[in-house]
């Protein structure tokens, strides 16, 4: 059982004993800000500075020498750094690789994986996902001849935040081919039990992978005892790589030897690569489904940021994770659960079951109280139509943030400070 207390001077006692602090002037924090974003795009690094810095240098200096004698050779840049990486999902080193982007990662596995046969014909997914996995699906639904009105299952959400596993496995019938769910909900950070998940999938025959963006480099995962078939993940979240910085992409070593459908020339053999052969050679592990030529400059970043996440430690990371929503958690209840503020948190209350941010709502004004929020320095996000997430990074935020963060929301409703910020949104929120 978490303890807490809500005056500030717990915050700092907090602070004084917490391990991974020194982490924190390891990360440019923009001046004057609290920043609680990191479930959309992660802070720079000092270290992921350098890793750009130094391939950069490498470019300058090596030219094209450098696909075979940088520091981390390009040519293998991309299964070196799903080495790094693969203890923080619990994959083998050969089944986790750096490539491409989330999306097209997606339309990679699907493509593969989805084999309508008979009647399984159905792909099962969820009403709560975000809508690029969802248009993912579609667009693979139609490129085999099916309707993603007839053969798209969605998962339904009674409160449109969170999802019962029991509704997701009673989906699971016959006519269902491949299951794809994110590991956790981006809008209430609801954790789902993907052992569970992947264990029901296969006793009634279905293949499964998971979108693991807002879980990887937060929460250990254990994809190869679990038996998950494929996942993917992006780069710029909890693992900091940077905006657009390239994604990972999974495949159990049982399936090496499936054919990609996607075949690029990045995907071939590396021992035949520069055979220039017209017939594809896969290689055999995750890498077969590589698509092109890695980006070297926008995968840089991450070189320097896994090295920093795998020093500080994913059990630790996800530890102190848990300890920061919970006293976010705690925080709100005591301090913005009552009138006049009725603050509302729908993200999970055990943090077992919940992900690296807490998602609060309220019945009005909820858009320019964010709005106001942002004004004091905090950066959080909004999702409309009245959802804020606050994400606390156990790698830079500090329990002093998270008790600041509640004061300025309790005076803002205390002194009707969102008053006077206008209710028109931005483009990105």
């Amino acid at each position: 059982m978490l303890y807490f207390e809500k005056e500030q001077s717990f915050a700092h006692k907090m602070d004084k004993k917490d391990s991974l602090s020194t982490f924190r002037d390891r990360f440019y924090i923009p001046g004057g800000t609290i920043y609680m974003d990191g479930n959309s795009l992660g802070l720079l690094s000092k270290d992921a500075e350098y890793s750009v810095t130094r391939i950069l240098n490498e470019w300058r200096d090596l030219a094209i020498k450098g696909w075979l004698q940088g520091k981390t050779p390009w040519f293998y840049f991309a299964e070196e750094i799903g080495k790094k990486t693969a203890n923080l999902v619990g994959a083998n080193p050969e089944e986790l690789i750096m490539t491409g982007t989330t999306t097209v990662n997606i339309h990679s596995l699907i493509s593969s994986f989805y084999k309508p046969e008979d009647k399984r014909t159905k792909i099962l997914a969820d009403e709560l996902n975000f809508p690029s996995d969802i248009y993912a699906l579609k667009g693979q639904l139609k490129l085999k001849g099916f309707h993603p009105e007839k053969d798209l299952v969605l998962v339904p959400s009674e409160d449109g935040y969170l999802l019962d596993e029991e509704d997701i496995v009673n989906l699971m019938t016959d006519e269902v081919a491949v299951a794809f769910l994110p590991s956790v909900l981006y809008r209430s950070g609801q954790l789902l039990d993907m052992k569970y998940l992947t264990q029901k999938a296969h006793e009634k025959g279905i293949l499964i992978g998971f979108d693991c963006s807002h879980s990887a480099g937060l929460v250990p995962h254990k994809f190869s005892e679990w038996g998950i078939d494929f996942a993917v993940f992006c780069s710029y979240k909890y693992l900091n790589g940077g905006p657009g910085c390239s994604a990972f992409l999974y495949v159990n070593e049982k399936h090496f030897g499936k054919e990609p459908l996607l075949a690029g020339w990045f995907g071939n053999n590396k021992e035949t690569q520069f055979d220039m052969s017209l017939v594809f050679d896969p290689a055999q592990n995750a890498g077969a489904w590589q698509i092109s030529s890695p980006g070297i400059l926008g995968s840089a970043p991450m070189e320097g940021s896994i090295n920093l996440i795998n020093e500080a430690g994913i059990k630790k990371i996800r530890e102190k994770s848990k300890q920061l929503t919970s006293y976010l958690v705690f925080l709100i209840q005591e301090y913005l659960g009552g009138e006049p503020y009725s603050f509302r948190i729908v993200s999970p209350e055990n943090p077992e079951r919940r992900s690296g941010h807490i998602a609060i709502t309220r019945d009005q004004e909820l858009f320019r109280i964010n709005e106001a929020l942002k004004s004091k320095g905090v950066v959080p996000d909004f999702r409309p139509p009245s959802l804020i997430r606050l994400a606390p990074s156990p790698l830079y935020n500090s329990y002093e943030d998270v008790w600041k963060v509640v004061q300025y929301l309790k005076e803002i409703v205390d002194k009707e400070e969102y008053t006077s910020f206008s209710s028109q949104r931005d483009a990105i929120s």
